[in-house]
């Protein structure tokens, strides 16, 4: 279970609403961290790890996503 304060660590202020989100997802702080790094590399890093993301990986992708809370800079 994560905590709020961890959920704050790894995305930055985030609201009490998506953290429930991530929370419900029963996420390790490892798999909050993971979804960090592919939403935050311009080229995913399966070469990293091996494969693209499933499970809960790929829920916390998709939550992070809708709530547009990783933005892309242009480099």
């Amino acid at each position: 279970m994560l905590t709020l304060e961890t959920i704050r660590r790894i995305l930055g202020p985030v609201d009490i609403a998506l953290a429930a989100e991530v929370d419900k997802t029963g996420a390790s702080e490892d798999e909050l961290r993971q979804a960090r790094m592919w939403l935050e590399n311009d080229e995913a890093p399966v070469n990293d790890l091996g494969h693209f993301p499933s499970g809960t990986v790929a829920q916390l992708i998709e939550i992070l996503r809708t709530a547009d809370l990783i933005v892309e800079d242009d480099r």
